[in-house]
């Protein structure tokens, strides 16, 4: 039914009768009491009051019952219709036209508080379905509103489409959101208003011979829904009803922009540190790669070149920087893959119960091999505490999490400065710590020391070694993550870092549960 109808509630009825009745005991309980003028003011009054409650045609009709009333009950001569012309055939003329202006009157201010009413009302609908999609991460989610308010001004179920994106080439049932039964046709029309972006139905100037109102859901560029409203036999044009329900289609039409904008924003604004990083990447590749292939292409030539003329010494030497130039290439290589890859979304570790003591035992040996003469004085030591549990990690990346440290360790600390492995087990964690006794960390670089491509603001102690690509450090903290754990830095009280490696202790499964 369209809105600009207005129905009167039966008890309505009910207190503009009982208004008239009043009116009637007090004229007849009056009569002889008063003058005719006066119980004519009575019924002027019943009339007003009436007016409240009845339709314009029942109070005018109501008016003209009451005059003939009147003049059967009180005008001279008493029980007929005759009047006096010149006396009170004024009276009642004046009594139906007086009252037919208060009935209009009290019409024209009941349909505008009606009015107001509804403006009232479309006003805090808006508002409230406003602030839900603004404050919506995913406008989707408020579709169910959006067509609980549009069913309120339809003949029907209403049928929405919404894009989960941006406007798919083709008309994509993947791409979209549907809510309420639609059949083809009406999925047609759907897509055609969405792509159109203009209203279609009755009064929109396009397709007036349908039964029903497609609204597109506009944002500022584009539209990015439709809505379909089935519409009643009669006023099917109601352009108030047609402009709240474009209001709410184009406040979703609205927030699903700003989705949209947000979401390409945040896409290009990714892909712009994606590229940054990438450039820093092969910058700090190009560079800290040159220097080893350049060492070692030359240790390499001089042997293809002159291994004849040079002496066994100098064939082991050369042969040692290509070894140890390889091992800095290995290692610098196989950080920056592992960084690539744990840093990837999705990225699974191949998780099993390992013993500290093997992990240990590993990287032990790989950084006494690295150091001349194999570490004859035991540099690099290992402490574990005893009764350890077994840890539940990827052993590849723990063990590369530790030769990393112990790596970083051996080139800051000065010349014959132990470098320290501890595990132990502390408050519901496993704790693998590397310690030195080295400059240390300045305290204005302890928070950026774990991003990659930072390097310290002092160099190595050693002038002949090289700071690195500034990933080892990130790598390791990438690795301690995604076990679930995190890598700290905690300065010593006589000189030198810590880093620690906190991971969850998890209990191990027992043989019963494994079986």
């Amino acid at each position: 039914m369209p809105n600009n109808i207005v129905r009167t509630p039966p008890h309505q009825w009910v207190w503009a009768a009982l208004a008239w009745a009043t009116g009637w005991v007090l004229m007849l309980w009056l009569d002889g009491r008063m003058d005719l003028a006066n119980l004519a003011m009575l019924s002027v009054v019943s009339s007003a009051v009436a007016a409240l409650w009845w339709p314009v045609p029942v109070s005018m009709a109501a008016s003209v019952l009451a005059a003939l009333a009147f003049n059967w009950l009180f005008v001279p001569p008493r029980g007929t219709f005759s009047v006096d012309l010149g006396q009170h055939a004024l009276l009642l003329a004046a009594m139906c036209v007086v009252n037919w202006i208060v009935a209009g009157l009290m019409a024209t201010q009941r349909a505008q508080a009606s009015q107001a009413r509804r403006h009232l009302l479309e006003a805090e609908q808006l508002r409230m379905l406003g602030d839900a999609l603004r404050d919506a991460a995913e406008p989707l989610a408020h579709a169910g509103a959006l067509s609980g308010a549009l069913a309120g001004l339809a003949d029907g179920p209403v049928a929405l489409l919404l894009l989960r994106g941006a406007l798919p080439e083709h008309n994509d049932a993947e791409a979209s959101v549907q809510l309420g039964d639609a059949d083809a046709d009406t999925m047609a029309g759907l897509w055609h208003c969405l792509r159109q972006g203009h209203a279609l139905g009755p009064g929109t100037g396009r397709h007036e011979q349908l039964d029903r109102w497609y609204l597109p859901m506009r944002g500022r560029a584009a539209s990015l829904g439709a809505a379909m409203l089935p519409l009643p036999t009669a006023g099917r044009d109601d352009p108030a009803r047609r402009l709240h329900a474009q209001s709410l289609c184009d406040q979703m039409g609205l927030a699903l922009q700003r989705r949209l904008t947000t979401e390409t924003e945040r896409d290009a604004r990714e892909q712009a540190q994606l590229q940054a990083v990438r450039n820093a990447l092969l910058a700090a590749i190009s560079h800290d790669f040159r220097t080893p292939l350049a060492t070692i292409l030359g240790a390499a030539s001089s042997l293809h070149d002159q291994g004849d003329r040079l002496s066994t010494a100098q064939r082991q030497r050369l042969a040692a920087t290509i070894v140890d130039e390889t091992g800095q290439l290995s290692r610098l290589t196989d950080n920056t893959l592992q960084l690539a890859r744990l840093d990837a979304p999705g990225v699974t570790l191949k998780l099993d119960w390992e013993s500290a003591e093997e992990i240990v035992g590993t990287v032990l040996r790989r950084a006494r091999q690295r150091l001349p003469g194999g570490d004859p004085t035991h540099r690099v030591r290992a402490r574990l505490e005893p009764g350890l549990p077994l840890i539940h990690c990827d052993a590849l990346l723990l063990t590369q999490l530790l030769d990393n440290l112990v790596d970083n360790a051996l080139k800051y600390s000065p010349d014959g400065e132990p470098v320290e492995i501890l595990v132990r087990h502390l408050a519901g964690h496993i704790v693998l710590a590397v310690r030195d006794r080295g400059p240390g960390v300045p305290p204005a670089w302890r928070g950026r020391i774990f991003e990659v491509f930072q390097r310290g603001a002092e160099g190595p102690h050693d002038p002949s070694a090289r700071a690195g690509a500034g990933v080892g450090l990130a790598v390791c903290r990438a690795i301690a993550r995604a076990h679930g754990g995190e890598l700290r830095l905690r300065a010593r009280g006589h000189g030198g870092c810590s880093f620690e490696c906190h991971l969850p202790a998890i209990t191990p499964p027992s043989m019963d549960d494994s079986s």
